[in-house]
């Protein structure tokens, strides 16, 4: 009578040690090898010049690092004027990055 406890004991084992489906997008590739979507979003990355802009939205971030780079004259400047004319946050980090460091 006293081995009634083995069979649930191995169930719950086995259930401990079963693997979620997993969303194949988020699965990362094997290693040394990356979907073309990852390369371009990692040598964009890579690219892109990094500031401490914690806490600001994603468009004055852009801004930001948009306008900075211009007044340094880096490869990395650029202007997006759709966004300058039709998103008040791109603009502001773009002037507000442009003016900062064109003072350095």
């Amino acid at each position: 009578m006293r081995r009634h406890w083995i069979f649930p004991a191995l169930v719950f084992f086995a259930a401990g040690c079963a693997i979620a489906p997993q969303n194949p997008a988020a699965v990362p590739p094997s290693k040394g090898v990356e979907t073309v979507q990852q390369g371009e979003a990692r040598r964009a990355q890579a690219a892109r010049p990094s500031y401490n802009l914690a806490g600001y939205p994603p468009a004055v971030r852009d801004g930001y690092i948009d306008g900075c780079e211009s007044a340094k004259a880096t490869p990395h400047a650029r202007k997006d004027a759709g966004r300058m004319s039709s998103d008040p946050q791109y603009s502001m980090g773009w002037n507000d990055g442009f003016s900062i460091c064109q003072k350095k």
